[in-house]
């Protein structure tokens, strides 16, 4: 049977979007490419989720957009002592049987989730 293996990617307009490449190198390490984009390797880790909200979920708040991005990470703390020291404002932490998580706003205004996933 034809069917999606899975998230391909994460495509989204921006007013600048050198400085959102920047601002993503700058406080989580994203290498960004000459193509503008980050190709990522396969984690090992977690698996790759696709959701839709409530139109009136308050999910993604305080972000007005219609979507949030979740990123798989190796080490909650350090990503988030990295994302501090660029000056980013975390949002909240909480940890749970899914692993551990925490939400920072981008300079477009996506929320951004970063998830550490338990080790299994």
């Amino acid at each position: 049977m034809a069917k999606v293996l899975g998230i391909g990617g994460i495509f989204f307009k921006a007013a600048d979007p050198k400085a959102i490449q920047d601002w993503y190198a700058r406080v989580l390490g994203f290498e960004v490419t000459k193509w503008g984009g980050v190709k990522f390797p396969p984690t090992g880790v977690g698996s790759q989720v696709w959701s839709a909200f409530s139109e009136d979920t308050d999910h993604f708040a305080p972000s007005g957009q219609p979507f949030m991005v979740n990123l798989i990470v190796d080490d909650l703390d350090g990503v988030l002592a990295r994302a501090r020291e660029a000056g980013a404002e975390i949002l909240n932490r909480q940890d749970d049987d899914y692993g551990h998580f925490a939400w920072l706003m981008d300079p477009a205004g996506v929320k951004v989730e970063l998830w550490q996933p338990v080790e299994t």
